[in-house]
């Protein structure tokens, strides 16, 4: 647990961990954006993917990062109890494809976020997430997309929004250029709305 001395006042550093499927672009810029402050920090990075890219971002932040099975995750306790060491006041899911247990959201109830890439409560559910999200929104004839920060439940895509941001989408758009449109919502929106939920806390 860190702590910093601030004008006589002792100041707690609150603790996030990020739990993520893929690359970890959204870990990544998470981690950095808290690397320069002195009230929160990433303090570990969880995967479902062992072979997953956001390992490697990991560990060149500098971060602990561990990856589980679904038995692991599913039908143990084991992901929670190492959650439960490391003691977050948020938990971060930032491309984490996986339906979460309920272990873990009784024990963190509250304190589980997701960044979903549509405005929810159109384009949500299973199966819905990536470029699987953009093509069906660009098939649509949707004029505006963007991304939704959410309370995570366990059912998809349903917990209490959060946070929108949006985008327009061009005569022309395919599902490449909104998902670098959707990217861009993450990077500038994720980290700032994690700051004002810890700020609430």
């Amino acid at each position: 647990m860190r702590c910093f001395v601030v004008s006589q006042h002792l100041v707690y550093m609150k603790r996030i961990i990020i739990f993520a499927s893929g690359s970890g672009s959204n870990a990544q810029r998470i981690t950095e954006f808290f690397q320069d402050r002195k009230d929160a920090e990433v303090v570990q990075i969880l995967s479902n993917k062992n072979t997953a890219k956001v390992l490697e971002r990991a560990n060149n932040l500098k971060i602990s990062a561990f990856s589980f099975n679904r038995s692991a995750f599913y039908d143990t306790d084991q992901v929670l109890n190492l959650v439960k060491s490391t003691q977050p006041d948020l938990i971060v899911l930032a491309g984490f494809l996986w339906l979460f247990p309920q272990n873990i959201i009784k024990a963190y109830s509250g304190k589980i976020i997701n960044i979903h890439p549509a405005l929810l409560p159109a384009y949500g559910g299973k199966g819905m997430y990536g470029a699987n999200v953009h093509k069906a929104v660009v098939a649509a004839g949707e004029k505006e997309s963007g991304i939704t920060i959410h309370e995570v439940t366990s059912e998809y895509d349903k917990g209490t929004i959060l946070f929108q941001a949006k985008t327009q989408l061009e005569p022309n758009e395919t599902a490449d250029s909104l998902a670098a449109k959707i990217h861009e919502l993450e990077y500038e929106y994720f980290p700032r709305v994690i700051a004002e939920i810890l700020e609430k806390q």
